[in-house]
């Protein structure tokens, strides 16, 4: 079990620091796309990677998982990797959040 909820904060930390490098992409990139084709490819580009991005940091090591037999560890990862980013988000709220309830 540990080394399931191991697995599980490694995948939903690498998935939030992807996360984090696109938006610093996005805000760097802001400026540079003043042409309204190339934003709309650059934007549907990284849509693209980002989906098979997070399908293989969330989902891939669970489906590997479950092909090798481990039916039951393969579905805690996934549980665990979905709510330790759940907990992130959360957290990332309650730390950004400024205004009253």
């Amino acid at each position: 079990m540990k080394k399931t909820i191991k697995n599980a904060l490694i995948d939903a930390g690498l998935v939030i620091l992807y996360i984090a490098l696109v938006v610093i992409f996005m805000i760097r990139g802001e400026n540079a796309l003043r042409n309204e084709t190339a934003s709309l490819i650059m934007m549907l580009l990284l849509l693209v990677i980002s989906v098979a991005m997070m399908g293989v940091l969330i989902f891939g090591k669970p489906a590997l998982w479950y092909l090798e037999g481990k039916k039951k560890e393969a579905g805690f990862l996934l549980l665990y990797t979905v709510g330790f980013l759940f907990t992130a988000l959360i957290l990332l709220y309650a730390i950004l959040y400024t205004g009253p309830f």
